[in-house]
């Protein structure tokens, strides 16, 4: 299904993130109607539910029932594996450049093929419940070193299990959605008492995250060798943070305020079968994990990942972080099998975010903690402003595709603008 010398009718330009082996899910609305479920290619969306409506998107493996004319992925994401890539296999036979029956048919064509310019994208599902996972290494290892000093970098438990914590669904955004900068409260290390207003201290961090298929019941926990099964596919993740909001609330419990304001996620989910010609060994675990978390087979994927900051006064976007996805110490089964090992449920469309990615080099730190080290070291942009934080009307951009023998499969951007506090 991956092979490199596959074309669709469809034209596909050479830099694009959407051949037709890669065919990700969405949800997206016309200029006028409802909201769809789609897959993209080149620069066209392909509508589902008008496939389904026509006959030629009946899935055998869930008997033939309706599964895209619904206005969000979760039917699709909670029927399982062999629906999942039983629809790949239709939507392949019936996008290629030799396959008659959608490239013949005018009508359809027409009806179900949309330019990416003449729609909106949405929120791929109902995203019920979000974990957001600290599973790299170099970043853990920069925070703590920056909060604790370096012979006290990890906690204890760090390199033991996949350290997470339960985040708020309902401010997970679609890209392009701008977010206000937040206020809370903060507190110096001078100051004899906290004060509230807007953060000083905004910034992005640099994830993936994958959405949850069919799921698991209450008390039955799901294998990482199970991990396939319930996984549905992979996005981009801006997980904002406020880190002076952060830094006074944290303790004991962890996130807040600071954390909440606002999610941004990738449109396009890219599933495990497109990524799979990608896949690659994580960093060594010493020590070994516990028999639970153990793994028999590589389930790290080659995500070239970039982030780019465009300030107000800027004409175009300038880098300021290049990373990859191979660099978690945890990976997504580890994450989903310490997840549910206690018996805890997950259902179709839950978010599970890997945490920062950081690279083991300053250029690939994905925050600006990092990048600019707490504020000690400003980057540079190229027209003279310098940045220790996010300012009011900076746009962070992030980018993650796989390239390799001339096949490139990718995930889009992911952006977003910081707006002013609201006064009101």
């Amino acid at each position: 299904m991956n092979s490199t010398a596959m074309k669709s009718f469809i034209d596909v330009p050479p830099d694009s993130h959407f051949p037709i082996q890669n065919l990700p899910f969405g949800v997206f609305r016309r200029q006028t109607g409802d909201a769809s479920v789609g897959t993209a290619i080149g620069n066209h969306v392909v509508d589902l539910r008008a496939l389904e409506a026509a006959n030629l998107l009946r899935l055998k493996a869930v008997n033939g029932r309706d599964l895209f004319a619904h206005p969000s992925l979760n039917a699709f994401m909670g029927a399982g594996r062999a629906a999942w890539r039983e629809a790949r296999q239709i939507l392949t036979l019936l996008l290629r450049e030799d396959h008659t029956t959608l490239r013949d048919n005018r009508k359809l064509r027409d009806a179900a093929i949309v330019p990416f310019d003449e729609v909106t994208m949405l929120l791929p599902c109902q995203i019920g419940d979000y974990t957001d996972f600290y599973s790299s290494l170099e970043h853990a290892t920069n925070v703590g070193t920056m909060f604790r000093g370096k012979d006290n970098a990890l906690m204890p438990n760090w390199l033991h299990l996949p350290v997470g914590y339960h985040g708020r669904s309902s401010s997970i955004v679609i890209s392009g959605t701008d977010l206000h900068r937040p206020h809370g409260q903060t507190k110096s290390d001078d100051a004899p008492a906290p004060s509230f207003g807007p953060s000083r201290n905004v910034d992005f961090e640099l994830e993936m995250g994958f959405f949850v298929g069919p799921g698991n019941e209450l008390g039955r926990p799901i294998p990482t060798t199970a991990a396939r099964d319930h996984i549905f596919g992979l996005v981009l993740v801006n997980d904002w943070s406020a880190r002076d909001i952060q830094k006074w609330e944290y303790v004991p419990l962890g996130p807040f305020l600071a954390k909440n304001f606002g999610t941004s996620i990738s449109p396009w989910i890219v599933t495990l079968d497109a990524l799979e010609p990608f896949i690659c060994p994580g960093p060594r675990q010493d020590p070994p994990p516990l028999p639970y978390l153990k793994m028999d087979e590589p389930f790290s994927f080659d995500v070239q990942l970039e982030v780019s900051l465009q300030s107000e006064k800027m004409s175009a976007p300038h880098v300021v972080c290049r990373s990859n996805f191979r660099h978690l110490y945890w990976n997504m089964a580890q994450q989903l099998a310490h997840h549910t090992v206690n018996g805890c449920n997950t259902r179709p469309g839950d978010l599970l975010a890997s945490g920062t990615i950081s690279g083991p080099t300053p250029d690939s730190y994905g925050s600006m903690l990092e990048l600019a080290w707490m504020r000690t070291r400003p980057i540079e942009l190229p027209n003279g402003e310098t940045r220790v934080a996010i300012n009011d009307g900076d746009r962070i951009t992030m980018t993650g595709f796989c390239e390799r023998e001339g096949l490139r499969i990718g995930f889009g951007g992911v952006t977003g603008q910081i707006l002013p506090a609201r006064t009101g």
